[in-house]
């Protein structure tokens, strides 16, 4: 039936219309979700098993919630994904600030109204779209923007006494009635503001200047916070933590596959940027591995994350490093190089909390560290790996490669060298592409110069070659050979 053609009160009873809390609505439609095997949460990877069942519980249970992890983490995306187990519209009193049910009326304005008109009542219909209300917990947050005052100026025009509870102006949580209401970083919420919503959860009052109001709201609450707000910036007040009903925990994607999948469905690209520059599978593997290695690195502070956010941008600034090259050097298309990696180290240093012994080496350079690391982690699932001691007796399936550096004065790949030129310089490298073909014989030729290159850097990272920054690219030697030609 399409109830949004009924108009009146009497005509929604007549519809046969039940109405229930917003609570009762969440649980009975995610029931039938589950029982339809419909996914609930859409477009949120790597909590299939973890997060995502425990807050389905939560909203069976009619529970307030409280989703607590590092930054990054989805947690805001998860609470405004629940608007979808809402039901798509609901009646409201025409004219009411806090979108009063008619069926239970708890403003003076639409008992007053129903009284008046009885069936006669105008009704309208919000969809669930207008049913989500956010607040950015800030330590200049009042009890005013989120419960209410009074308003002289309503008192005035009125011309009411003080007294009359008709001069509130209510705040945000009321005005969200039968709504879902975020706050996130609850933790920075002053502890006297966090008070104020003792009552609102559990006992179903607001007070506002004196006036202690029975107003049962029909709200679910969401909360957001930082395990590190808990001792840093704020805490959550106990009586408050005890009047949320879950508690539950994010965490970062388990494996680079997943991390993949959310930052490919999160990074904002041009169209032309994806067909300008193809990017190796080994490259996205390569970026996800950077934001692993951040979040077990010495120079970064643990408590505070490394947001999945890091990949995203980081993901848009390696392409757009390939995007600005091919467009200085002419190419139509282009395959990402290793060396476009460097166009990431910004985005790196914007996304990191560094320790002392971190702010000591320098952001730039703990970035640097980073990718570094990265490449020397990945390098042992393509290639033999490099022991730190090897037998003497032992030839190294890479000292050929390694010779062959040692004869050169040096080889150097430029960052804007032409596509043309790049896949030149590297198929003279004879030893290389031997190498390719007897670990990776299997590659796409796609594939096949990023992983060459990769080869390279993983080389430099084990110490058996060397690696200098040009002012307009890198250039590879032999490790000794330099020094040796010196003497």
């Amino acid at each position: 039936m399409d109830f949004k053609n009924i108009k009146t009160f009497g005509e929604l009873k007549a519809s046969g219309y039940n109405s229930r809390s917003i609570k009762d609505e969440l649980r009975e439609n995610l029931r039938t979700k589950i029982g339809n095997n419909e996914d609930t949460f859409t477009g949120i990877h790597g909590y299939e098993n973890t997060v995502i069942p425990e807050l389905e519980r939560a909203i069976l249970s009619r529970h307030n919630i409280n989703l607590l992890g590092l930054r990054g983490q989805a947690k805001t995306r998860l609470a405004r994904q629940m608007i979808n187990l809402l039901d798509e519209w609901i009646p409201v009193v025409t004219g009411s600030e806090i979108n009063d049910d008619p069926f239970n009326p708890i403003s003076r304005y639409a008992v007053t109204l129903i009284e008046e008109k009885g069936d006669d009542t105008p009704i309208s219909w919000m969809h669930r779209n207008d049913r989500f209300a956010e607040k950015l917990a800030t330590p200049d947050v009042t009890v005013a923007d989120i419960i209410g005052d009074v308003d002289p100026i309503k008192a005035a025009n009125l011309k009411l006494s003080y007294a009359d509870d008709r001069v509130i102006h209510f705040g945000m949580i009321p005005r969200a009635n039968r709504c879902i209401f975020v706050i996130n970083e609850l933790p920075d919420l002053q502890a006297r503001i966090q008070v104020a919503l003792f009552n609102i959860l559990q006992e179903g009052d607001i007070q506002i200047r004196g006036f202690k109001l029975r107003l049962p709201l029909d709200m679910q609450f969401v909360f957001t916070a930082n395990p590190e707000d808990y001792t840093n910036r704020g805490s959550i007040v106990t009586p408050l933590k005890d009047r949320i009903g879950s508690q539950i925990l994010t965490h970062y994607p388990e494996s680079i596959e997943i991390a993949k999948t959310i930052t490919q469905q999160e990074a904002k690209l041009d169209s032309r940027q994806s067909t300008l520059v193809y990017v190796p599978d080994l490259a996205k593997d390569l970026l996800e591995q950077i934001s692993f290695q951040a979040r077990e690195s010495e120079f970064i502070d643990a408590k505070s994350g490394v947001s999945a956010r890091m990949s995203i941008t980081a993901y848009e600034n390696l392409l757009s490093t390939a995007e600005y090259r091919a467009l200085k050097s002419g190419d139509e298309h282009t395959f990402l190089r290793l060396s476009d990696f460097m166009g990431v180290v910004p985005a790196i240093t914007g996304k990191v909390e560094l320790v002392y012994e971190g702010e000591q080496e320098g952001a730039a350079s703990v970035a640097h560290t980073l990718i570094s690391d990265s490449i020397k982690t990945l390098f042992a699932d393509f290639f033999p790996k490099i022991e730190k001691l090897e037998r003497e007796s032992e030839r190294s399936p890479y000292q050929e490669l390694i010779d062959w550096f040692f004869e050169q004065s040096g080889f150097e790949l430029l960052d804007e060298i032409s596509e043309e030129d790049y896949k030149k310089k590297l198929d003279e490298i004879i030893p290389l592409n031997n190498l390719i073909k007897k670990y990776q014989d299997d590659i796409d030729e796609k594939d096949s110069y990023f992983m060459k290159e990769f080869l390279l850097w993983g080389l430099v990272e084990h110490k058996k070659l060397s690696k200098y920054r040009l002012s307009e690219g890198f250039r590879f030697k032999d490790l000794y050979g330099s020094y040796i030609n010196d003497l």
